[in-house]
This record gives structure tokens, sequence and C-alpha cells, in this order.
């Protein structure tokens, strides 16, 4: 078996790449300049560098390989769509016929556009269900009577800017949102957000669009996360279970205990 890799940045793509080596599989993967760990190339069995918004060159270069099946996994820095993006004729076809500047939907334009080449955007998770966040309290520290009432609602606030396609996260504090994610990232609006607490503590929301696709861009954390938390004040991460990554849990739950910061991942259900 092989398996197409379009990998952004982050640890995702490299975790991706040593479970499916374990199991046997292929991996054909294209990175892109500026964003793709380069140590990558040296887990997959063939590599190719891109441009954003080479999509002629990526469907060829699958195409070579015989690849029927593909994941999009890891980050692309927003920002960066601005400013190192060279689209091909294939890609400006594609962006004039959807229209759309929105997250998930030009992703999900872009897997029908894939779908229609002959090749199958899987989900992301398929080889790693370990990533996916369960559900309840992960921290020896629970939330007291002030933040789970951030938490709901924030909850509710983070689920209508994501209806918006706007980002995945909101800081709140005492009732008061400081900061919702948008191009930034969520480190940034972790940062900005919470230092507006000054001291009196942050919740972080960070939870799944409701459109969203479950095959790619599911919002995720990790150490560095809980890192950043910490630098900025925060002291609880409300996450969606079953519709989020957590990478490096242990060590984020390991952290998060040495810090008194209270982890908790809920679902749609829980919410009053």
């Amino acid at each position: 078996m092989k398996i197409g890799l379009i990998a952004g940045g982050g640890q995702f793509p490299l975790l991706f790449a040593k479970k499916a080596a374990h199991k046997g599989i292929k991996v054909v993967a294209a990175g892109f300049f500026s964003e793709t760990d380069p140590v990558l190339a040296d887990h997959v069995d063939a590599f190719q560098w891109l441009y954003l918004g080479q999509v002629s060159r990526l469907v060829k270069y699958f195409k070579r390989h015989d690849i029927l099946q593909a994941v999009m996994l890891g980050s692309i820095h927003k920002t960066n769509i601005f400013k190192d993006i060279r689209p091909d004729f294939k890609a400006l076809a594609f962006i004039a016929k959807t229209g759309y500047s929105h997250d998930n939907t030009v992703l999900g334009a872009f897997a029908d556009l894939m779908q229609k080449e002959g090749i199958e955007i899987k989900a992301s998770t398929f080889l790693l269900p370990e990533l996916v966040s369960p559900s309840g309290c992960w921290t020896r520290r629970s939330l007291d009577k002030a933040e789970k009432k951030d938490a709901f609602q924030g909850w509710k606030l983070a689920k209508a800017i994501g209806e918006l396609d706007i980002g995945q996260c909101v800081v709140i504090s005492n009732g008061t949102v400081l900061a919702v994610e948008a191009i930034e990232g969520t480190d940034a609006a972790i940062l900005r957000g919470a230092t507006l607490a000054r001291g009196n503590g942050a919740v972080v929301v960070k939870l799944s669009k409701p459109q969203q696709d479950l095959r790619f861009d599911l919002p995720s954390s990790g150490a560095d996360t809980i890192q950043t938390m910490v630098s900025a004040g925060a002291t609880v991460l409300v996450l969606e279970a079953g519709r989020s990554l957590a990478f490096d849990r242990q060590q984020m739950i390991d952290l998060a205990d040495s810090h008194n910061i209270a982890i908790l991942a809920l679902t749609d259900d829980d919410i009053p």
C-alpha cells in the first residue's frame, strides 16, 4: 500500500510518516517551502518540494507515483498565503471557481478537486486515532465555578466564530472576551488575550468549527500550547473531545500540572 502526504508544518506529518513506515505503508510526500520540516524527507519513500499554489505540479507528482489516496496534515501559516504563494493555472482556475477564502470551504473544495483527479483525501487521523482528544478532565486540578462559567460561555462564542469560519479559539476571563483567533494563529491569540487578564487568569477555548470537515484542519494543541499559556498567565485550556487533536498529551498534562493549569475536553452535550 502507498499513500500521498500533503505536508504542512509541525510534527503531525512526521508522526504520520513514522506510523506508516511501521505499518509497511509507503509514503509519497509533498512539502511546502517555508512550512514543512525538511526532516520529513528522511522518513518517506519520495519527497517533492512545492510552493503554495502549485496544484498542477502536486497532482502530476502524485499521479507519477500512482497515488490514489492522500492525507493533508500539518499547519500552514496563513500570513505566508499572502507572501509566499505561486499559484499555477489550475490553482487560479480553482480560486476563480470557488470564490471563497474561508479555511474550511477552501479545503473542502480542494479535496473535491483532488477527488476529480482520482485522488481521495482520507481522514488525517486514520493511522493515528490515539491523537484524538479524549473526554474529561486530564489534569489534577479541575475548574472552579468562575472558570466553568467562562468555559461554557467561551464554548458558545468559539462555536459562533467558527460558524463564520474566522478561527477556532477564544480567550475569556470573568465573562469578558479578551481575544478571538483570526489569521495570527492560536499561540498569538493566547498571548494577546491572556496578557490582558493582568494575572487574573484566563480560559482558553479551542474548538472545531460546526461545519468542520473532520478529514483535515482539526484544531490541535500540544506542549507548546501549554508553554504559551504559562508565558501569558492563562489557567485553563478547554478542548473538544473527539473533534480535536492533542500532540504530546502526557507532556501537556505534566506541564499543566506543574503550573496548576487545568485541561478539560468536552462535547456539545456537556454545555448547559
